[in-house]
């Protein structure tokens, strides 16, 4: 396949999936930034499994006058199981990654209960693809490579979301060290296989850590 086909990748604070964000922080060598205790909870679904859902939902109908919902996920991690994991799958390529606990932005409790059901698809015959070391290894890879495509500039969290109003700027460097100044002009886009991991939309939208 062509690379100008593969799809992009989001990283960053406001749009890009916690998944996205440390595999590619780790990439370049910024701390993960984990906000607060990083106990904020969320489903996950693998992007092949959310198609197969759409087609399992169509091909069983609900009955007429029957109203049906369905959890549209596979797992749950908190934020900082996510880190954690990418801290390993770093080790792995022989990379240190290491975490940053830093305020947290958002208006949402930094640890919470969460156990939403989420059988039902499984019940029609959805057959999981889990968040695995091999998908992990893929996706760090792949922000391996591209990584020269990297923005740092909007990684860290430039939105304060107990505020009506933010003006957001582009800082010149960030608390990693990094100079961006070369990176003012990157695409921000970071080109991702098809076979990712795609973050579950809850009601505050995807965390970007």
């Amino acid at each position: 396949m062509d690379e100008a086909l593969i799809n992009r990748l989001d990283y960053d604070e406001v749009f890009g999936t916690v998944l996205n964000r440390f595999c590619v922080q780790a990439a370049i060598g910024q701390p993960l930034t984990v906000y607060g205790k990083g106990g904020q909870t969320r489903g996950f679904l693998d992007i092949r499994d959310t198609v197969r859902c759409v087609e399992l939902a169509c091909l069983n109908p609900a009955a007429r006058g029957e109203c049906r919902v369905y959890n549209q996920f596979t797992e749950q991690f908190s934020v900082l199981d996510i880190a954690l994991k990418v801290r390993e799958a770093g080790k792995d390529l022989g990379i240190k990654v290491e975490i940053d606990h830093i305020p947290d932005p958002r208006v949402e409790a930094e640890q919470h209960y969460y156990n939403a059901k989420h059988s039902k698809l499984l019940d029609l015959g959805l057959q999981p693809h889990y968040l695995s070391d091999s998908l992990l290894d893929s996706l760090m890879n792949i922000a391996l490579k591209y990584r020269d495509r990297v923005d740092p500039t909007i990684m860290l969290p430039q939105v304060n979301w107990r505020e009506p109003r933010n003006d957001r700027r582009l800082s010149t460097t960030i608390d990693a060290g990094i100079s961006v100044g070369a990176a003012q002009g990157a695409n921000p886009a970071c080109p991702a296989a098809g076979k990712r991991s795609a973050e579950a939309t809850t009601h505050d939208g995807p965390h970007s850590p």
